[in-house]
């Protein structure tokens, strides 16, 4: 949920012009709280984000893109004929075997290096599903398959690459998407050098942002010079860091010791199956769950209960 101001500050949309949109047109329908403030929804911020583009690209006014907008989603969603997925069959399918579904059809488009198939599934599952969901439950599942795949020779370089830097491609797309809280610390995420594979790091970063938390993205195969004047000139408070393969896992603890020497405040935070596989791990106090969905208890339990990055109200 959002407040008016951080949805102004997502959309670039003056409160005034909100309100107007709200109290006039109908556009959106946010919650209130006891006091009377706004809280928007996931939605509601796609329904004003897709208003402005009316408005702003299609020089359609606001009172008919209102009735637009109305109107298609009064509408059940279809996919773009090319996209169709599979008709549904007797008896309806669950939530689980839905997106089983979905995923199968985009890691099958992503395998033949169909990426206008695969983005429009992709499209069509967000408008069907939400955000989240598409994430954790579709796409997630999608990148785990392909580094099986790649680690079991079911799956060429360039595939695993291909498919792994389209699906990359729109997790990036959601990384601005949060609002930044200023009183929390900067995070920097990285996997050392030598780590090539940074799907884990990303999706955990975007968990750090949607709770708020400024994060510093370098990716894959970070050279170690260049971590130190980042921490140092951007204030970082907290590191994740991410291996897959277990054998970094001593070369990775040299650069926490390494930087514990220079800046003791630092907190770590160490995920990838490069530390939950290594049983003699330096620090198993930092390694988070491997189950996304235990992310937040974790997080609270082991950090925002001395708080760390506790969200102020």
């Amino acid at each position: 949920m959002y407040s008016i101001k951080q949805v102004a500050a997502m959309l670039d949309i003056p409160t005034v012009t909100l309100r107007a949109w709200e109290n006039r047109y109908s556009a959106v329908t946010p919650e209130r709280t006891e006091s009377g403030y706004r809280l928007y929804t996931d939605e509601n911020v796609e329904d004003l984000r897709w208003l402005k583009e009316q408005v702003e690209q299609h020089q359609t006014n606001i009172s008919e893109a209102v009735r637009m907008l109305k109107e298609n989603k009064a509408k059940p969603p279809q996919p773009p004929e090319s996209v169709m997925p599979a008709p549904l069959t007797t008896p309806v399918p669950t939530m689980e075997e839905a997106y089983s579904r979905m995923a199968d059809q985009i890691y099958d488009s992503l395998y033949h290096f169909q990426g206008e198939r695969a983005n429009g599934l992709i499209d069509f599952g967000f408008t069907m599903y939400g955000y989240d969901s598409m994430f954790y439950h579709v796409l997630v599942p999608i990148l785990v398959r392909v580094g099986d795949a790649w680690e079991q020779g079911r799956a060429t370089v360039a595939q695993e690459h291909f498919m792994t830097q389209l699906i990359s491609q729109r997790f990036y797309q959601f990384f601005h998407l949060f609002p930044i809280y200023p009183h929390l610390p900067k995070v920097l995420a990285l996997c050392p050098e030598g780590e090539h594979h940074q799907v884990g790091l990303l999706l955990f970063s975007l968990f750090m942002r949607k709770n708020g938390a400024e994060v510093l993205y370098l990716g894959a195969n970070t050279p170690e010079e260049g971590v130190f004047p980042i921490i140092r000139e951007q204030k970082i408070k907290l590191v994740c860091l991410s291996i897959t393969n277990p054998s970094l896992s001593e070369k990775s603890d040299r650069l926490i010791d390494r930087i514990l020497s220079e800046f003791p405040y630092m907190r770590f935070i160490l995920g990838g199956k490069g530390y939950e596989r290594n049983k003699n791990a330096a620090y198993p106090d930092w390694i988070m769950p491997e189950n996304s969905s235990d992310w937040q208890a974790w997080l609270e339990r082991e950090y925002l209960t001395e708080n760390p990055l506790r969200t102020q109200n």
